[in-house]
């Protein structure tokens, strides 16, 4: 699984049409190129790479400011949006701690009505107690980690992960039962991502279309 897949699928079908610094922009607006690594590079070749797989259709809209080849933008298809939603699912439901692709999945949680969004955290729960138990058969967290040398640290982090995971699973699983954010079929949903030419404090560079840049203009 992928948390770019997940991410480039999700900020494409907010928009409903966007070109790749949009999509670039949105990704940048949320933080993932920190966590989750999503490069100005990687995102375009997603795009590229989700269109040869169907899960995107291009469209050749308007040459490039930059007076290069048209600028592209993409859309998600029906394929796309089974693909988005099944990534979703998953991510959410999967007990073993993938801290980027459980970021992606928890910026898209209000795509799913609440108390299917509330079953796949208890069993992201589930799966969570039983990746700690299968640690403890082997290491026990009260004698201490220095009790298997160092690399009881190891088997600290792993207990330690576990443990953080369940505290935040069942504080986010409170919270939806007692009502917080407006999730699907309740109303309008709070969508998180910037309007075309909106400035983006978060940054990292010039708009890909731009002559300075040398990005890859095609999307710009």
């Amino acid at each position: 699984m992928s948390a770019m897949r997940l991410l480039v699928l999700g900020a494409v079908r907010h928009h409903g049409r966007a070109h790749g610094y949009m999509v670039r922009n949105d990704l940048e607006y949320w933080g993932a190129n920190d966590w989750a690594n999503t490069k100005p590079g990687s995102i375009y070749h997603a795009l590229k790479q989700l269109a040869k797989q169907g899960l995107l259709l291009a469209h050749d809209v308007a040459p490039s400011v930059a007076g290069g080849p048209p600028r592209v933008e993409y859309e998600i298809t029906d394929e796309g949006e089974e693909a988005f939603f099944a990534l979703l699912r998953k991510s959410l439901s999967d007990g073993k701690p993938k801290l980027d692709l459980l970021s992606a999945a928890i910026g898209f949680i209000v795509e799913l009505p609440r108390e299917e969004v509330i079953a796949l955290l208890k069993q992201r729960l589930a799966g969570l107690e039983d990746w700690r138990t299968s640690v403890t058969e082997y290491y026990t967290p009260a004698e201490g980690p220095a009790s298997m040398g160092h690399i009881g640290e190891i088997m600290e982090l792993w207990v330690t992960t576990a443990d953080d995971g369940l505290k935040w699973t069942r504080g986010l699983i409170q919270r939806l039962e007692a009502g917080s954010y407006v999730m699907a079929g309740e109303g309008e949903t709070f969508k998180g991502v910037l309007p075309e030419g909106a400035e983006n404090p978060y940054a990292t560079g010039p708009h890909p279309g731009d002559e300075a840049a040398g990005g890859p203009r095609r999307e710009g």
